[in-house]
């Protein structure tokens, strides 16, 4: 075990490392001014963020992952249909309502919409729509057909509430489906996908084996829009507070506590739902479950210590970085924000789970170099793009509109479990790290270029606009892929129709 620990300390350093320089190597510049203290604290805070990513990896190869895949197997080796739709609406609502960063995003629109009501919507949306991608899987439908219906359905929720003036709703919507697919339910679901596909998904397992996150995060950005529709108001935004408290101990103690808080109810209920399963249909060995037992403890511990450390050192420090670099160079803040979302990408702690089970069930077809380039690329024009809305000052639906045009284009052009690794790489990207250090770095370029009323038409957005370059960018390496092979089988014709006679072997 402490082999293992090593191995994912030695890559969550690697992961957090570049994010951590970045910030350091622009505290040198005239750009921004931290204080020692603060450098202090961020350094300690990445620390913990780097402990806080392998225990979490860790905690999640030995428990989350097999539960998930042992829970979809179970259900669907039930052989019974409405039992195995109930138990997924059940569980996506139940993983929902739980997500911590939900009840974040409800408390800032509660003068808008209840928030009660938006958290059990959402949590609706999720539970349908994890129900439908079971579905999808049993009748063996394609993925691109259903997310081109219901994206289909969201712009023209869209058109009907711009109409309505209801412009405030559309980034709270789009990141929503970000928001709901949290560290603790992406890898429980891309393993219950696995574990469903393997015994309903037939010859398409590959391609039925992803798609679960992607269907999921479009049930909340339907939720919110029908409750933007519903409520004739717009959302009104309170600043959190981003700065450091005085005592630092204090502040770490404090927030520790409070995630522990969030967090335990969510795996608790994780837990919950398959100790039932094991009760009436698993009936694994005591071994296999003392081991997940104690990958439960590892994913709660380092999902505790990685959101203490986003909480109290990277908000801060994101927040300022906004306000100053937005006040000394635009441009400098657009590049910035291209270098800062590319590698931010790597300590996000739920892309390590995506990347390993893309190689492992494409074979290595797609391997984690290739994953993790196309991620970095993708989020880096993302993160830059945004900042340079934010300046500019336009709708979020200029980049919104062509590039799910374009990203629902591509998905009749590669092969669909490209697609679906791309629509579930969306949601896995836009994790904790990019709510709590890019959006306060937008918020803060935002304070800084357009105030503080446009904070949710301007700076919000940053998180749908991160889950969508993945799609685009791990897409065209599909593309690239098929443009490469029928190269190469042109190229393997044309040498054998220019092969001499006398090199060929007549075996009659």
């Amino acid at each position: 075990m402490s082999k293992v620990l090593i191995k994912k300390l030695r890559e969550a350093l690697i992961s957090v490392l570049p994010v951590t320089a970045l910030v350091f190597l622009l505290n040198l510049t005239p750009a921004v001014a931290f204080s020692g203290r603060e450098m202090a604290l961020f350094a300690f805070s990445s620390l913990l963020l780097i402990l806080g990513v392998a225990l979490f990896n860790l905690g999640a190869d030995l428990s989350m992952t097999p539960m998930g895949e042992h829970t979809g197997a179970g259900l669907a080796r039930s052989g019974r249909l409405l039992p195995l739709l109930f138990s997924c609406f059940a569980l996506g609502l139940l993983i929902t309502v739980s997500e911590p960063d939900l009840s974040v995003l409800a408390a800032q629109v509660r003068e808008a919409v209840n928030p009660l009501l938006l958290i059990l919507a959402v949590g609706c949306g999720v539970g349908l729509f994890l129900l439908l991608s079971v579905l999808k899987t049993v009748f063996h439908k394609p993925l691109s057909a259903l997310l081109l219906f219901f994206y289909l359905v969201i712009f023209a929720l869209v058109a009907a509430l711009l109409l309505r003036g209801g412009e405030k709703f559309l980034p709270l919507a789009f990141d929503s489906g970000g928001v709901t697919t949290g560290p603790i339910t992406v890898p429980f679901l891309m393993a219950f996908g696995v574990g469903i596909a393997g015994t309903l998904g037939g010859r398409n397992f590959g391609e039925n084996s992803f798609g679960l996150v992607a269907l999921c995060s479009v049930g909340p950005v339907l939720a919110v829009l029908l409750l933007g529709l519903a409520s004739g108001g717009d959302p009104l935004y309170r600043l959190p507070g981003y700065e450091i408290g005085e005592s630092i101990l204090s502040a770490f103690g404090k927030t520790a506590l409070d995630t522990a808080g969030e967090i335990l109810p969510t795996l608790g209920l994780i837990v919950l739902f398959f100790a039932v399963l094991q009760i009436f249909c698993l009936r694994l060995p005591k071994r296999t479950l003392a081991r997940m037992a104690v990958g439960i403890g590892y994913t709660a511990l380092g999902l505790i210590l990685f959101l203490t450390a986003v909480t109290v050192g990277f908000m801060p420090v994101g927040y300022r970085l906004g306000k100053e670099l937005a006040a000394f160079s635009p441009i400098l803040t657009v590049l910035f924000g291209f270098l800062i979302g590319a590698v931010t990408v790597l300590a996000e702690p739920a892309v390590h789970v995506l990347n390993r089970q893309v190689e492992e069930i494409t074979n290595g077809g797609v391997g984690r170099r290739e994953m993790s380039l196309s991620l970095c690329a993708g989020i880096g024009v993302s993160v830059g793009l945004s900042m340079l809305r934010i300046f500019l000052g336009f709708n979020l639906l200029y980049y919104l509109i062509p590039g799910y045009l374009l990203s629902l284009g591509l998905s009749f052009f590669v092969p669909g479990i490209y697609t679906a690794i791309a629509f579930d790489s969306g949601g896995v990207a836009s994790g904790p790290l990019t709510s709590g250090f890019l959006l306060p770095l937008a918020v803060g370029v935002c304070m800084t270029a357009q105030g503080e009323d446009r904070v949710l038409t301007d700076a919000f957005g940053i998180v749908a606009t991160v889950a969508m370059t993945p799609l685009i960018a791990i897409q065209l390496l599909g593309f690239r892929a098929i443009v490469a092979a029928k190269l190469r089988e042109r190229m393997a014709f044309r040498r054998i129709l220019s092969a001499d006679d006398e090199q060929i072997i007549d075996f009659q």
